[in-house]
C-alpha cells in the first residue's frame, strides 16, 4: 500500500485540518539493523503516515546510508520521505555533493540542521575551516541548489550549548526567511515548553508550522540518558512514576505509554499543527500511541 507523495510537506500543513502524522527513522548499521528498518516500516505502514524521515551521522558518517534507507522506506511503502542534512565537520563542498545525492535520489524533501559536536550538544561550535556556521546559512544553500521542501529543528527547552529561548525564537524567524517552510522540535517532555515556543516565535512574525517531536517513553535508563544528551527536563511527577516501578520493564513501558498519550492529546488540544515521533526503528509504542489517541478522540467525540 503506498500514498500520494505529489504535494509537499508544506502544502499538507498549509491546508490545515488534521494535523499531520509522521515517524523518525536512522540508517541501519548492519544486516540485523536493516531487517529492523524493514520490519518496522513494514509494521507502520498501515498507519499511512503524512512523511517520514531519516537522520545524518554527524560528520556525514552515514550518508550513504541515509540514502540507501530513504531508498529501501520509499521503495517498500511509497512513503513521502525526508532526508536529514546536517553540516557539522563538513566542507562546503561535502555538503553539496549530498544535497546533489539526495536529489539524484527523487528526494525533495530535507530536514536542515547544524547538527551536534563531535563532544555532543553541549560542546562548543566549531564550524569546518570550509564549512558553514550555522543552519541558517545550510537552508540557504539547499534552497538555492533546487526546489526542495526545506524543515528545520525547533527546541522548545532551548538548545542545549547556550539556553537562550529569546536567541532561539529569533533564530528560527532566520530560517524562515532563508527559506525554511516547517519546523520539527527536538524531543521534549513539557508541553507548556512547547506553546511557549509557538508564542515567542508568532510574536516575532514567524509563521512557521512547528511539529511537535515525540519520544515515547518505553525504558527508564534510555529515556535519562537521552533526556540528559538533549537537555530536555523529565517531569518530576513522571520521574517518580517510572521510579517506583523500575524492576518492572512491562509498569515502565504502560507509565510511559500513557503519559506521552497524555502529552499527545494536550499538544494536538493546543493546535500543534503534528506529531512527529522518533521511532529508533521501532514500532509498537508509536502505533499504541496513536491507537490511545484514536480511541480517546472517539471517546470524547458527541
Amino acid at each position: 500500500m503506498s500514498v500520494t507523495t505529489d504535494s509537499s510537506i508544506a502544502d499538507l500543513l498549509a491546508r490545515g485540518g488534521q494535523p499531520t502524522m509522521s515517524f523518525e527513522f536512522f540508517p541501519p548499521k548492519d544486516d540485523a539493523g536493516q531487517e529492523q528498518l524493514v520490519r518496522a516500516v513494514g509494521e507502520l505502514e498501515p498507519l499511512r503516515p503524512d512523511f517520514v524521515s531519516v537522520t545524518y551521522g554527524a560528520s556525514g558518517s552515514t550518508r550513504s546510508r541515509t540514502l540507501d534507507a530513504a531508498r529501501t522506506i520509499t521503495t517498500q511503502a511509497g512513503f513521502r520521505t525526508m532526508g536529514h542534512l546536517t553540516c557539522v565537520s563538513q566542507s562546503r563542498a561535502e555538503v553539496e555533493g549530498a544535497i546533489a545525492s539526495y536529489a539524484d535520489a527523487g528526494i525533495r524533501h530535507i530536514l536542515a540542521v547544524r547538527g551536534d559536536p563531535p563532544g555532543g550538544p553541549t560542546a562548543p561550535w566549531q564550524a569546518h575551516p570550509e564549512g558553514l556556521p550555522n543552519a541558517t546559512e545550510l537552508v540557504r544553500l539547499v534552497k538555492a541548489a533546487g526546489d526542495f521542501c526545506i524543515g528545520v529543528a525547533a527546541f522548545p527547552d532551548a538548545h542545549a550549548d547556550r539556553k537562550d529561548f529569546d536567541l532561539d525564537a529569533r533564530i528560527l524567524a532566520e530560517k524562515e526567511a532563508a527559506g525554511a517552510s516547517f519546523a520539527i522540535t527536538q524531543l521534549f517532555f513539557d508541553t507548556d515548553a512547547y506553546f511557549r515556543l509557538v508564542e515567542r516565535v508568532r510574536a516575532l512574525g514567524c509563521r512557521l508550522p512547528i511539529l511537535a517531536g515525540i519520544q515515547p517513553v518505553t525504558n527508564l535508563a534510555q529515556i535519562e540518558r537521552f533526556a540528559t544528551f538533549s537537555g530536555a527536563p523529565l517531569p518530576g511527577p513522571l520521574v517518580s512514576s517510572l521510579h517506583a516501578v523500575a524492576e518492572d520493564p512491562a509498569a515502565v513501558r504502560a507509565v510511559g505509554l500513557e503519559f506521552a498519550t497524555t502529552f499527545c492529546d494536550r499538544l494536538l488540544a493546543g493546535g500543534a499543527p503534528g506529531l512527529h515521533f522518533f521511532t529508533l526503528n521501532r514500532s509498537k509504542a508509536t502505533a499504541e500511541i496513536l491507537a490511545n489517541l484514536r480511541a480517546t478522540s472517539s471517546a470524547e467525540a458527541p
